[in-house]
Formats: C-alpha cells, sequence, structure tokens
C-alpha cells in the first residue's frame, strides 16, 4: 500500500508537467515566430502602400504636404544636418569600445554583425529587389523606390546593437527608452518629406525581423531550457502585420491631406515605438554573449 500511495503523486505530478509543456514553446520558437511575423508585415506593408494604386496615392499626398510644410517641421531639423555615414561610423567604435571595456570582444563583434546586416538587406532589398510602379500623380512626387527607409533602418540597427553590447540587465530599459529615439527619427523622416509612413513601417519592421532570425540562431545554438507561453509566439506572428493593417487605415481614412499628413507622422512614431516593445520580450533573456554561457555551464556542474 506504501508503494501504491508513493507512485500515485508522482503520476499524476509528471503529467501535469507534460500537459504545462506541451502548452509552452521554447525561446527559440518564440524567436523564430517574431522573424516570421515582423518578415510578413514587412512584405503587407510594401504590397499594401506601394504596389496599390489606393495606397501609393494617399502617400504621395502625405509626401506633397512635407515638402510644403517648410518651417512648420523645424523640430525635424536635426535629422537633416546629421551625417548618417559619420553617425555610423561612431556607433560602430562605440560598440567596440564598450566590449572591450567589459572584456567581451566577442560581444561586441556580435553587436557589430546585428548592426550591419539588416542595413545590407535593406539596401539590397530597396535598390535591387523591391521597386515602385509608375502612376499617375497629381501631386508631382518623385516616384523612386524608398522603401524601405535607410534613415529608420539605421536608428533601429543601431538599438539594437547597443542593447547587445550592454549588460543584459539593462537590455528592457535601453530598448525602451531608444524606442523614442526610433519613433522620433521615423516622425522626422515623415516631416521631412524624405520617407513615406510605409517606408518608416518598413525599416523597423526588417530590422526586427533580422535581428529575430539572429538571436534565434544564437538562441538554438546556446539554449536556456526555458519554456514560455503561446501567446508570445501568437503575438509575434500576428500583432506586427495588425500593425500594418491599423496603420494603413488609419491614413486611408484621413479626411484632408492636412490630416493625412498628421496621421502618418503619428503613425510613424507610434508604429516604431510598438514594433521596439515587440522586440523587447521575445530578445529581453537572449544570452549573446558566449563568455556568459560558459560561465553559466561551469555553475551548473
Amino acid at each position: 500500500m506504501a508503494v501504491i500511495f508513493s507512485e500515485a503523486p508522482t503520476t499524476t505530478s509528471g503529467s501535469a508537467r507534460h500537459a504545462l509543456v506541451t502548452r509552452a514553446a521554447s525561446r527559440t520558437s518564440v524567436l523564430v515566430a517574431g522573424a516570421a511575423g515582423f518578415a510578413l508585415a514587412f512584405v503587407a506593408a510594401y504590397l499594401l502602400f506601394v504596389r496599390t494604386e489606393g495606397g501609393r496615392g494617399v502617400e504621395n499626398g502625405v509626401v506633397h504636404s512635407a515638402q510644403s510644410a517648410g518651417a512648420t517641421v523645424a523640430w525635424a531639423a536635426p535629422l537633416r544636418d546629421l551625417d548618417m555615414v559619420v553617425a555610423l561610423g561612431g556607433v560602430a567604435v562605440l560598440l567596440l569600445v564598450i566590449s572591450l571595456v567589459r572584456r567581451r570582444f566577442a560581444l561586441g563583434v556580435t553587436a557589430l554583425l546585428l548592426l550591419a546586416a539588416p542595413l545590407v538587406v535593406a539596401q539590397l532589398l530597396k535598390l535591387y529587389v523591391l521597386d515602385r510602379p509608375l502612376s499617375g500623380d497629381r501631386f508631382g512626387v518623385a516616384s523612386h523606390n524608398s522603401f524601405p527607409s535607410g534613415h529608420v533602418s539605421a536608428a533601429m540597427a543601431v538599438l539594437v546593437a547597443l542593447a547587445i553590447v550592454l549588460p543584459r540587465r539593462f537590455r528592457p530599459q535601453v530598448l525602451v527608452a531608444g524606442g523614442l529615439g526610433v519613433a522620433w527619427v521615423s516622425a522626422a523622416a515623415v516631416a521631412l518629406g524624405w520617407h513615406r509612413l510605409s517606408d518608416t513601417v518598413g525599416g523597423c519592421l526588417l530590422v526586427a525581423a533580422v535581428t529575430c532570425a539572429g538571436a534565434a540562431v544564437v538562441s538554438a545554438r546556446r539554449p536556456d531550457g526555458d519554456r514560455v507561453p503561446l501567446v508570445p509566439v501568437l503575438i509575434g506572428l500576428s500583432a506586427p502585420l495588425a500593425l500594418v493593417l491599423a496603420g494603413y487605415a488609419v491614413l486611408a481614412t484621413a479626411t484632408s491631406s492636412a490630416a493625412q499628413f498628421v496621421a502618418a507622422m503619428v503613425m510613424a512614431a507610434l508604429a516604431a515605438m510598438v514594433v521596439v516593445l515587440l522586440l523587447t520580450g521575445p530578445l529581453r533573456r537572449v544570452n549573446f554573449d558566449p563568455a556568459e554561457g560558459r560561465v553559466r555551464r561551469l555553475l551548473r556542474r
């Protein structure tokens, strides 16, 4: 009787644990879902805003309003005066300095890779893969392809790289605070008439997709054994697409050119912040530092 009594709880507990695991996913799965969700939303933004006549018409009206605004967007002037090449070079040096001070050179190299990779992908897509169809444009706006935005992609990539090279315990705070900077760059790029709303959203989504894909590779090679609920997987797959659809709906239903212009700036800032927040969750506990991984393995022994 004693043996029967002792085995019964064990069986029940094991069944409960198995049930919980079947309702959970590995951190790598969450990152893969995030990469897929961001990539799907990127494609949707391109198809909705760039490949449809309605999307191009609405956004060209916003660009025309921005180019006519002049001094009313003086708050965006710092972006006009920024030399992006010099800024990116300075950030690259800063990443290496931080990694050397922390004695984490390999982590610095990883941060540099995640800084450069999405920028290279963005330029290749913009110049050689994606195009903007010619259409009758009563606004006289240039029809060259500007999707995705290089400025917003750079701002987003800089934020991700800094969040990775700094101590992991500060990563959520760095991403959230830096997201405000990315939001400003997105809104300023629209306000200056350099980019359309879709360009800024596309830049954020592309960097987020590349980052999640890279983080998934790292997570698969250095699994932490954690299981997370399936809810983050579903959010990662669906939320970015919902964001794109919401932006399209807001811009398409604006009643005047002035309203579309304001809506585009506001949505560019909000979309950037939302993408950063969606990225913060799955990226929060990913261990990009091989030295930290070795220490954790030694502590388990």
